[in-house]
């Protein structure tokens, strides 16, 4: 059967308009304290070709405050992911006398939230966000603590990244856990034995361990 030439013509060019129309980029909305504000913008430009990468206005601190903030954090934006994480300001210890950055203290003070209230926490907040979008979920585990941090006691995070664990399995939620990782990376690129942050060069090489699993995703 031979076809017009016109027709021809006519698919010709709408073959060729579609190869100029710009693929949609993904939209990524990252949730989370100032670790993940620090690799932000290392995933922000890594992934600039092919996503939009967001993060919520400011620290995301406890999962009390995620609680109180997570519809205003989604908006009405369609998010095609969304990467959350609490936990570091959760088992922090703080005391209102203490002089200590944050009025941490983890001999006086009092915990943010225990276990059972950040697993009670997690769980409305993961309910919420499976009603309120259609996103892929990932939940991204607490990163390491040092010894000497003021505030917190290098043994929580292991236990709070269980409990955490164990409800994103539950609600099947998909689960980067960076913790061990990131001993090595933190003592390597740490702010110190008394500090859970990081160098710049600290901050890319998590942002690494983040994008492993975005780019899967996107």
């Amino acid at each position: 059967m031979k076809f017009p030439k016109s027709i021809i013509y006519i698919t010709f060019l709408a073959l060729i308009s579609l190869a100029f129309i710009p693929n949609k980029k993904t939209k990524i909305l990252i949730i989370g304290d100032s670790i993940s504000i620090g690799y932000t913008p290392f995933v922000t430009k890594e992934l600039k070709t092919k996503a939009t990468v967001i993060h919520n206005p400011g620290n995301a601190q406890h999962s009390g405050n995620g609680l109180k903030k997570i519809k205003e954090w989604i908006g009405d934006e369609h998010w095609d992911i969304i990467q959350f994480n609490w936990g570091l300001w959760d088992l922090c210890y703080r005391d209102k006398n203490s002089n200590v950055q944050g009025n941490r203290d983890k001999t006086n003070g009092k915990i943010t939230y225990n276990i059972k209230d950040y697993e009670a926490n997690l769980d409305s907040i993961v309910r919420i966000l499976k009603k309120n979008t259609n996103a892929k979920l990932v939940f991204v585990t607490t990163s390491y603590v040092p010894e000497h941090e003021a505030g917190r006691y290098s043994s929580d995070p292991q236990k709070y990244n269980a409990v955490a664990k164990k409800i994103m399995k539950k609600q099947g939620i998909l689960i980067n856990d960076i913790y061990e990782k990131s001993i090595p990376i933190h003592k390597k690129l740490g702010l110190g034995t008394d500090d859970v942050h990081y160098t710049k060069e600290g901050y890319q090489k998590l942002s690494e361990l983040i994008l492993q699993v975005l780019n899967k995703e996107i």
